[in-house]
């Protein structure tokens, strides 16, 4: 059987290229930054089809034949809700348009990706009062596309909180399933930021969307505990000092929840994780952390972002650490197979900057499998 073949934009580690697996085949992929080139490199071996460099230097030339999709997680930095609000006008959110010049030569050389599907976060969608999500749509149906977007969070999938938008296109001369297709949004992808939006759009370009009808799976069979490494590698456990600081940097409401946690650890003579981030609220640094079996969202550690800490209670006994670099790779749901920086830093950049895996694979079997194989017997039969 052929495989399906994608372009991999602002790639960085290739994590759309772990979830689209091995029935997929990268025609090619680019990143900007050397630092995660390394790391595609030592995952995925492919020296010819990965271009590291500023996307502005990329030609069609670069990119073979016509794919069957184009994945985009552009930069977020100025869309994001803690950013500078600068939207797609921005330095580096700004490169979606230079990614999208690139598919609209394409479509002049009659080499349009069969479909296109961009990744970013929810801040997207209310970035300068929503006309950053609108323009992004109009791109799309501009340059013959019918567009949905869906907010899908990863815990569905994996043990992590990370809502994050995704805008699928799929280009006019391919059929969509009905099975697919909603006759309107649902509350659960489809918040109430994203219909203001595409509410305002003008009725031609109302006629394009799609509200995709597509079943989020129940029951997660995973919990943050289970993702733990018993011996982590390239952290250390705090010392009784360092976690007594960060309990005093705790409200009263989440101090109470380290508090029924030892009680139940202690009365039952079991082991409980919970992650901890800290953040300034009004000024003052306060450690927040949650114990409902689901880490919060990884965050690059720049920014002023902090890196997430894990705390155990076990019968009791209170313990915290960093996150280790495994345990963050896979709650972005990756194989233990997958090769990380050595470095700390690095490693946790490229994992707090990437799509989770199972996400991608979502899409790719709920949605773009079904719509490609449709497009294979139109053009055959």
């Amino acid at each position: 059987m052929n495989k399906r073949t994608f372009y991999e934009f602002f790639a960085g580690g290739g994590m759309a290229r772990a979830g689209l697996g091995e029935e997929w085949e990268c025609l090619f992929a680019n990143d900007f930054d050397a630092k995660k080139a390394d790391s595609y490199r030592a995952n995925w071996g492919d020296e010819e089809s990965l271009l590291v460099g500023d996307i502005a230097a990329v030609r069609t030339e670069n990119l073979e034949g016509c794919a069957d999709l184009a994945w985009a997680s552009f930069p977020c930095q100025d869309l994001s809700l803690a950013g500078g609000g600068s939207g797609l006008a921005g330095t580096r959110s700004g490169t979606f348009w230079t990614f999208w010049n690139l598919i609209r030569l394409l479509r002049v050389e009659g080499r349009a990706p069969r479909s296109i599907v961009l990744e970013n976060v929810c801040g997207t969608l209310t970035s300068n009062g929503g006309e950053d999500f609108r323009s992004i749509v109009s791109a799309f149906v501009g340059s013959g596309y019918r567009v949905g977007a869906m907010v899908i969070d990863a815990a569905h999938f994996v043990p992590q909180s990370r809502p994050r938008l995704f805008v699928v296109g799929i280009r006019n001369d391919l059929p969509i399933p009905s099975s697919l297709r909603a006759e309107g949004p649902n509350d659960e992808m489809h918040p109430q930021a994203m219909r203001q939006a595409l509410g305002s759009l003008p009725s031609g370009t109302q006629e394009k969307l799609v509200w995709w009808s597509v079943n989020l799976p129940r029951g997660r069979n995973i919990d943050f505990a289970d993702l733990l490494e018993a011996e982590p590698k390239g952290v250390s456990w705090h010392s009784r000092e360092e976690t007594r600081n960060l309990l005093n940097m705790m409200t009263e409401r989440n101090l109470s929840k380290v508090r029924e946690v030892e009680l139940r650890t202690r009365e039952l003579g079991t082991l409980e994780a919970g992650s901890l981030y800290r953040r300034t609220r009004n000024g003052i640094q306060r450690a927040e952390v949650r114990f409902d079996s689901v880490a919060g969202c990884l965050r690059t550690p720049s920014g002023g972002s902090s890196r997430q800490t894990v705390i155990v209670v076990d019968r009791g006994r209170v313990r915290s650490r960093l996150l280790s670099p495994r345990e963050a790779a896979r709650l972005m749901g990756l194989a233990d197979t997958y090769i990380l920086p050595a470095n700390y830093n690095q490693a946790y950049h490229l994992m707090g900057d990437g799509v989770v895996a199972p996400v991608v694979s979502f899409i790719a079997k709920g949605i773009l499998n079904s719509v490609l194989a449709r497009g294979v017997l139109r053009a055959t039969g």
